[in-house]
């Protein structure tokens, strides 16, 4: 079946084309202006290399109406096809705008420089309406990079926000939408949030900023997995009657404020905050803000297991069993295993074996990262109730659990003896390592990366960058539920060892799938 509604490509070149072109390859137009005039609902507009202005034929403010498309260089986020005006806008909700771009409905904007020299001028303004701005460049603006307002519902993905005069990216009426995975450097505000919006703001980074995310009014936006560092005076602001989605116990936001000058966050309303799971200096808090760590959730086994914590004291750690016999004979996680044994880092059976092809117990599992990576604790010890103190492996949950590597279950339990899955595994590392987040473009390389809990994504992520995941028999198979050998944890905490750099990497085909490798092209 033929399809009926075909996609109409114009070219620009702001250096050897004519706006008396027909606007194909061979024959480009001179303007955006141009081609925006004779633009159809399914059409793209592609744009070479230059300088976008009114010396090169612009008229500004520029509409890109909706399901047309405008698309530079995504590659390199729009360097070198910059966009620079500024025109009248009439908006509905605040007036007279001096802007450079209005997104209207569904249209999109992809790979450009977009800068609006104006003292108060917007490089793009969205009203009312659900665009995509994805791989720009917004910066050197005369107020903000971009305007959200109306009932707009943007999908605000991997830009940068670079040296804009009030703000990167501001968001106000009753506006919601995604803003994910952005830059926002050296703006007075990264990103401005009022009057009654609730954006997700997730897995972005901010710093440099004046202060990184301003809140005010009633705005409600959602806080997940944003880097807030080295920003000149703070990190996160509330005023009026703000009041930010900060995190739950069964959704920790794993926020992580940095060498923030002043505070990490501050909370100038008279209402209490909940902060669960950030990780911030309680010091550079202010205001009237509860702040609760994230229960370890690394090897729970259902979301209605949740985690609890509760203050026990730390015992000494004693030191791993001696094995016996390896009888490994040639076993594909051999070198992995060997290199822990050598650096007494592992745990053997009762019988002094390792039998690396049978599951992991929770209580091994505890025992090998305890011993592997002896973590600061983070916690408080928690007091399982099925843990007896005089049991092999009491003193190992302890600093596993205070170090954030694993976690117990709402009944007070921690379930020893049940085996711990690849999933599990994974997430545990990551966060008990604190490591930051990874590009969620990794989880392509895995065939039934589908099967990954929502939750876990981010986690799986940055494990796959940082080398840390070993599948075997087939290197892009994650298999994220299915019990984990011993084999496969032995790997797993040899490689988060050389993400550290407390070892070398071990070359071995199941563990292909890593930093370089992973990037989709």
């Amino acid at each position: 079946m033929v399809n009926s509604s075909l996609v109409v490509t114009l070219y620009v070149n702001p250096m050897t084309g004519n706006d008396t072109n027909t606007g194909s390859r061979l024959s480009p137009f001179k303007s955006l202006t141009r081609a925006l005039k004779v633009t159809k609902i399914t059409t793209k507009i592609h744009l070479e290399l230059g300088t976008y202005s009114t010396a090169s034929g612009e008229v500004f403010p520029l509409v890109i109406p909706g399901g047309a498309t405008v698309v530079g260089n995504e590659a390199n986020k729009g360097a070198g096809i910059i966009i620079s005006g500024s025109g009248e806008y009439q908006s509905p909700s605040f007036g007279i705008q001096n802007i450079t771009f209005l997104l209207v409905d569904n249209a999109s904007l992809l790979g450009v420089t977009v800068t609006n020299p104006s003292a108060k001028g917007t490089g793009i303004w969205i009203e009312s309406a659900a665009p995509t701005l994805a791989n720009n460049t917004l910066s050197d603006c005369g107020r903000e990079g971009v305007f959200t307002s109306g009932t707009a519902k943007p999908t605000i993905l991997d830009n940068i926000f670079l040296q804009n005069t009030a703000s990167g990216l501001t968001i106000a009426g009753h506006s919601q939408g995604e803003v994910l995975r952005n830059v926002f450097e050296r703006n007075l505000l990264g990103i401005a949030i009022s009057d009654f919006a609730t954006p997700a703001i997730a897995n972005n980074k901010l710093s440099e900023n004046r202060t990184a995310i301003a809140l005010s009014r009633n705005a409600q936006p959602v806080l997940r997995q944003n880097l807030i560092a080295k920003n000149t005076q703070g990190g996160v602001l509330v005023n009026g009657n703000a009041a930010p989605d900060l995190g739950n116990p069964q959704d920790p936001a794993d926020n992580i404020f940095r060498d923030n000058n002043e505070f990490d966050l501050y909370n100038a309303t008279t209402q209490k905050l909940v902060s669960v799971g950030n990780q911030l200096n309680p010091s550079l808090v202010k205001g009237l803000v509860e702040l609760i760590p994230a229960s370890p959730i690394a090897i729970s086994a259902t979301d209605s297991d949740a985690p609890i914590e509760s203050p026990s004291p730390l015992v000494p750690l004693p030191s791993p069993p001696r094995f016996a016999s390896l009888q490994l004979d040639g076993h594909w996680a051999e070198s992995f295993i060997q290199a822990l044994v050598s650096m007494d880092l592992t745990h053997a059976f009762a019988d002094g074996s390792y039998q690396p092809d049978k599951p992991m117990t929770r209580a091994q599992y505890a025992a090998l990262v305890a011993i592997a990576f002896n973590p600061f604790p983070k916690i408080s010890a928690p007091d399982f109730t099925d843990v007896a103190k005089d049991f092999w492996a009491y003193s190992a949950i302890q600093i596993a659990a205070s170090g954030g590597f694993v976690g117990g279950f709402s009944d007070r339990t921690f379930r020893p003896d049940r085996n711990v899955q690849r999933l599990q595994v994974i997430v545990s590392l990551v966060n008990g390592l604190g490591l930051p987040a990874g590009h969620s473009d990794a989880l392509e390389v895995y065939s039934d990366r589908h099967t990954i809990p929502d939750y876990a994504r981010t986690a799986v992520a940055t494990a796959t960058q940082q080398g840390i995941i070993v599948n075997y028999p087939d290197p892009k198979v994650l298999a994220p539920s299915r019990s984990a050998t011993r084999a496969e944890v032995a790997a797993m905490v040899y490689q988060a060892l050389v993400a550290i750099g407390r070892t070398s990497a071990i070359k071995s085909v199941y563990v292909g799938l890593h930093s370089r490798s992973w990037q989709v092209k």
